[in-house]
C-alpha cells in the first residue's frame, strides 16, 4: 500500500530526532556478528543499550565501540514491560514517537493485538518465519526487501516451529535443503512511507536494505478466543492447531508400539485422512 497518511513520523524521524524524542531510556537489542540473523541457532546475543546511544549506533556501518565487531549489526524489536505478560504497544513503550504515527484504519479498534516498534541496521536479514495474526508492516524510514511463501508451501521450507532453517534464501544450499525450489517466491521492496500487509500463516524474511526504522501492527482477525492468552508476541499457534498438534504427536508415538512396515503403512493411513479431512479443495 502506497500513499497512505501516516502521520509526521515519515518526515520527522532522523536519527538526531529519534534520539532525543526518547533519550537515554535502556532498550534491550540484537546484536549479531553476521548480517543473517538466525533464531534457531541463536547466532547473535542480547545487549542492553540507552536508546540514543542504539540509534546512533545502528544507524553506522563501521563502529567505534561494539560488543562483537566493529561491523556488527543491531535490532531492535520493542516488547512490553514485562516480556512474559505485556505486548508490545509504541503508545506504552515510546509514547513521544506514538504521537507521531498515524496507523492505518483496517481493523476494528477492539480487535489490536499489538503494535512493534523495530529498528535495523542496513544489511541486516531476518529468519523467515509466519505469525499467526494478520499485520502491517509499516516502513517508516529506510528500505526493506521482504520475501514472502504462501503457507501452502510449507512442506518445502524445512520448518522448526514457526522459523524455516532456510537461512540465505537468495542464496540456498540445495544439498542440505532441496525441496526449498519447490516453494513460490515473492518478493516487493518497501520504500519508505510503503505498508506491506502479511496475512496471517505467510511465510516473510526481511532484509534491510537501508538503515531504517519500521512499526508492525497486529491484529485478532479470528474470534479473541482462539488465541493463547499466554502469547505476548503474536507467534503462539492458535490453541485448536496446538491442541491437534499434541494429540497428534500421542498418535504418532503411539504409533511407534508396531513393526516398522506396520507404523509405515498406517502413518500412511493418517496421511491420507488428514487430507481428507482437513485440506482445502483448491490448493492442489
Amino acid at each position: 500500500l502506497t500513499g497512505l497518511e501516516l502521520g509526521t513520523c515519515t518526515t520527522k524521524w532522523t536519527t538526531d530526532y529519534l534520539s532525543q524524542a526518547e533519550g537515554s531510556k535502556e532498550v534491550k537489542i540484537h546484536v549479531s556478528a553476521v548480517p543473517q540473523m538466525d533464531f534457531l541457532s541463536k547466532n547473535f546475543v542480547y545487549r542492553t543499550l540507552p536508546f540514543d546511544v542504539f540509534v546512533r549506533r545502528a544507524a553506522e556501518v563501521k563502529h567505534k565501540e561494539y560488543f562483537l565487531t566493529e561491523d556488527e549489526k543491531y535490532y531492535l524489536r520493542s516488547v512490553g514491560e514485562d516480556v512474559r505478560k505485556d505486548i508490545a504497544d509504541i503508545r506504552k513503550q515510546f509514547p513521544i514517537l506514538a504521537e507521531d504515527v498515524h496507523i492505518p484504519e483496517y481493523f476494528e479498534k477492539e480487535q489490536f493485538f499489538s503494535s512493534v516498534f523495530r529498528i535495523s541496521s542496513a544489511g541486516l536479514q531476518l529468519w523467515t518465519h509466519y505469525d499467526v495474526m494478520d499485520n502491517f508492516l509499516i516502513q517508516v524510514t529506510g528500505k526493506k526487501r521482504v520475501v514472502l511463501y504462501s503457507p501452502r508451501d510449507a512442506p518445502y521450507l524445512y520448518l522448526s516451529g514457526t522459523k524455516s532453517e532456510v537461512l540465505d534464501v537468495d542464496n540456498p544450499d540445495l544439498e542440505k535443503y532441496p525441496l526449498f525450489v519447490k516453494a513460490k517466491r515473492y518478493q516487493c521492496v518497501l520504500e519508505a512511507g510503503d505498508v506491506l500487509f502479511i496475512p496471517a500463516l505467510w511465510f516473510h524474511n526481511v532484509i534491510s536494505e537501508e538503515f531504517g526504522v519500521a512499526l508492525n501492527v497486529f491484529w485478532k482477525h479470528l474470534p479473541a478466543e482462539c488465541y493463547d492468552k499466554t502469547d505476548t508476541y503474536g507467534n503462539k499457534d492458535p490453541m485448536a492447531a496446538s491442541r491437534a498438534i499434541q494429540i497428534l504427536d500421542r498418535a504418532l508415538k503411539t504409533l511407534e508400539e508396531l513393526p516398522e512396515e506396520y507404523r509405515d503403512f498406517y502413518a500412511r493411513r493418517m496421511v491420507l485422512r488428514i487430507q481428507e479431512k482437513a485440506y482445502r479443495n483448491d490448493y492442489g
